[in-house]
């Protein structure tokens, strides 16, 4: 279906990734309820993974911000299945966690968290504003900079 959101996305020019298949032994995302949770999503674009490294280290700040837009885009595209292609259902973004994969001493992931933050709000506008964490850690799979998961209310069919 298209509605309000995919014309929202296709007036700010953002493409969705193709949703990327679990890497282990997990769903992409479960439905409980009215509420759903998306998997923590990585910068994988496509086939690709991209922003590896840590932030402080291999990488900037501005990278890893970059890299956690992309983990919302791929939650955004889970979240588009798990709505049946219809994002129009989303009533809310309840919650966003994002990790930053970084040196020690790092103190900066909010503003990377932002990234994602940022693109919920773009998306969905007051209904894309969210509780939030954002954690340091030493090492993220693949030795990606960032991975977010998220949790959202959707409508019944």
């Amino acid at each position: 279906m298209s509605g309000k959101i995919e014309k929202r996305l296709d007036d700010l020019g953002i493409v969705l990734p193709e949703p990327a298949s679990p890497a282990a032994n997990y769903v992409p995302f479960i439905i409980s309820g009215s509420l759903v949770f998306i998997a923590g999503q990585i910068p994988f674009w496509n086939g690709d993974i991209l922003h590896i490294g840590k932030v402080g280290a291999e990488l900037t700040m501005e990278e890893a911000k970059k890299a956690a837009r992309i983990c919302g885009l791929n939650i955004l595209a889970q979240l588009k299945i798990a709505c049946g292609s219809d994002l129009d259902r989303v009533n809310k973004c309840v919650k966003i966690g994002v990790f930053v994969n970084c040196i020690d001493g790092f103190k900066q992931q909010p503003e990377i968290a932002n990234g994602v933050s940022d693109l919920m709000v773009e998306v969905f506008g007051e209904t894309g504003r969210h509780a939030r964490f954002a954690i340091g850690t030493n090492a993220l799979p693949r030795n990606c900079a960032t991975e977010a998961d998220a949790v959202f209310e959707i409508s019944s069919n």
